[in-house]
């Protein structure tokens, strides 16, 4: 048993614990810059404009809308998504981006395969699909920041109006107090109320940007209260709890469908896996008969077979509320 008193003991005990507070420290101001970098991207913008016209249209640029704040239908549903992701996309410094990916992906599929046609396939069709796939990935993560943010937004504008201020104000303050990305799209409703438009119009664009049914409830609260009148503050308290109901169903739905979705994951990686630890293991396992057409049927009746299955388990676990 070592000595407790040994001057090494506790020189290496002194070094640990100095490592370790500086990783926490270190990881600590990382956390906090990167909090404030994000905590609400119009803030930023708001510093580099000078007049709120401006202020209007560069949040409208970024946000891939038209001068008018609609969303543009021109380019179908990519522009869709790329609203619902946030993601500020500029064509003129991405497109070449992923064009660089493509060429990329296409030499090494042709130094891999010594196949001509698989290179100019498998280039093109990556480059399509990974910038898709992210778009999609920032897209979900955004709309479940959305869902968590939203009721906490509709408690600051409920005490924003029982302290007396007028419902433009408390919108604004939303976009001030709250992170992204919610303070981002309240503070561009904020923007445009001011700027001229109608509560309804400003929460009605913040539902076309956001695709949200949670948001899409807010703004039938607004467009209710604004044609029939009613207490406000009392029905965004109704609404802010029916979000939270909402969230907390998905919780339990999201629960009990985790088995599911681990038998989906692990019946359809086993055979990849098994494939891939085969390939590595024995390269000639497969190589004398996979030319075989029978082989290359049966394979394509498994992997269409295995297609159909992740369709019948994702329509049983996918419960929408």
């Amino acid at each position: 048993m070592p000595d407790l008193a040994d001057p090494r003991l506790i020189f290496l005990i002194l070094i640990f614990a100095a490592v370790f507070t500086a990783g926490q420290a270190l990881t600590g101001l990382v956390k906090v810059g990167a909090t404030r970098r994000k905590v609400n991207k119009r803030l930023a913008v708001v510093e580099r404009t000078g007049s709120l016209e401006q202020l209007v249209g560069e949040l409208r640029k970024q946000r891939g809308l038209t001068a008018d704040g609609e969303v543009s239908r021109g380019m179908g549903w990519f522009n869709d998504l790329v609203i619902r992701s946030g993601v500020n996309v500029q064509l003129k410094a991405h497109l070449p981006m992923v064009l660089l990916g493509a060429a990329l992906v296409s030499a090494v599929a042709f130094m891999w395969t010594h196949n001509g046609m698989a290179a100019a396939v498998a280039g093109p069709a990556l480059g399509l699909i990974v910038p898709i796939l992210f778009l999609k990935f920032k897209a979900g993560a955004r709309a479940k920041a959305i869902g968590l943010q939203l009721p906490n937004a509709l408690e600051v504008i409920v005490r924003s109006l029982e302290a007396g201020h007028p419902v433009p104000t408390a919108i604004a303050l939303v976009g001030r107090e709250m992170p992204d990305p919610l303070g981002s799209e309240f503070g561009m409703a904020g923007d445009e109320i001011a700027y001229g438009a109608t509560l309804e119009q400003a929460v009605g664009r913040i539902a076309d940007r956001c695709r949200h049914p949670d948001v899409d409830l807010f703004a039938a609260t607004i467009r209710l209260q604004e044609k029939s009148g009613g207490n406000l503050t009392g029905l965004l308290k109704m609404n802010a709890k029916a979000v939270r109901e909402r969230h907390k169903m998905r919780l339990k739905i999201k629960a009990a469908s985790s088995e599911g979705r681990a038998s989906a994951i692990i019946l359809t990686s086993a055979p990849f896996g098994v494939l891939g630890i085969l390939t590595f293991a024995s390269p000639h396992f497969y190589g004398d008969v996979i030319g075989e057409r029978p082989v290359q049927i049966g394979l394509a009746v498994l992997g269409t077979w295995m297609f159909l299955g992740n369709m019948v388990m994702r329509k049983m676990i996918d419960m929408r509320i």
